[in-house]
């Protein structure tokens, strides 16, 4: 019977993590296909090298290698790549608790540090001639699509707001002027995804620790029966 239910845990970790490789090719492919094909919006100087892009990249990364070593070692039935797959979710999960920690704990800071990204942003755009520039067309692109202007209102831009900051078929754009800043809408954006988000992130906690958990009875039942680092 133990035996039995041991095969079964065995072969559920296999589809299991064989499941979870395949998302993983998935998020990588996608994650390259949009940083080849798809331009992604850089309003800050800091943006550029966090992007949706470059975090599927690395995503897709994660999951695979993990997902891979968990198959391989519930498969061949291998302490060590067990035991490693049991730390590297360990890590990872002590990872996204100490990000979600740190976000509630310094919302404060982290929203001025934004803010100030932003800014330096803004004024990057304002400093080039001209107003076809690779980061005033991303402020444009966002400026239109959340309905915002500049960091906090249109002053931001001095005497030259760009015509993203007026409505469209607006023939007064001084009278438009008068919206929220992108910070403000921005944050509200995130505010209205954070229960998603929330709840995307314990998921995904209690699938690590259903994986460390199944990892460790597999690796404990190996050690029990002698069968060492067999490949």
């Amino acid at each position: 019977m133990a035996q039995g239910c041991l095969k079964c845990l065995k072969y559920t970790m296999c589809v299991a993590n064989f499941f979870c490789f395949i998302c993983g090719v998935v998020v990588l492919g996608f994650g390259a296909y949009m940083m080849l094909n798809f331009k992604m919006p850089a309003l800050t100087p800091t943006l550029p090298t966090f992007n949706v892009a470059n975090m599927l990249l690395i995503s897709g990364i994660i999951i695979t290698c993990v997902s891979f070593l968990g198959f391989l070692g519930a498969l061949k039935e291998n302490r060590c790549l067990l035991l490693t797959f049991f730390l590297l979710l360990f890590l990872l999960m002590l990872v996204e608790l100490s990000a979600a920690c740190l976000l509630l704990v310094y919302e404060g800071e982290i929203a001025l540090l934004v803010q100030n990204d932003l800014k330096r942003g803004l004024n990057e755009a304002k400093a080039r001639p001209g107003n076809s520039t690779a980061l005033q067309s991303d402020w444009d692109l966002i400026q239109r699509r959340f309905e915002c202007c500049g960091v906090n209102n249109a002053t931001d831009w001095g005497d030259r707001v760009p015509p993203s900051c007026c409505p469209e078929n607006c023939a007064n754009m001084t009278l438009s002027y008068a919206r929220k800043g992108c910070l403000v809408k921005l944050k509200a954006w995130f505010e209205e995804n954070f229960l998603t988000t929330g709840i995307s992130v314990i998921v995904l906690c209690i699938i690590e620790v259903l994986a460390m958990c199944f990892a460790m009875t597999l690796f404990c039942h190996i050690s029990r029966s002698g069968l060492g680092y067999k490949l």
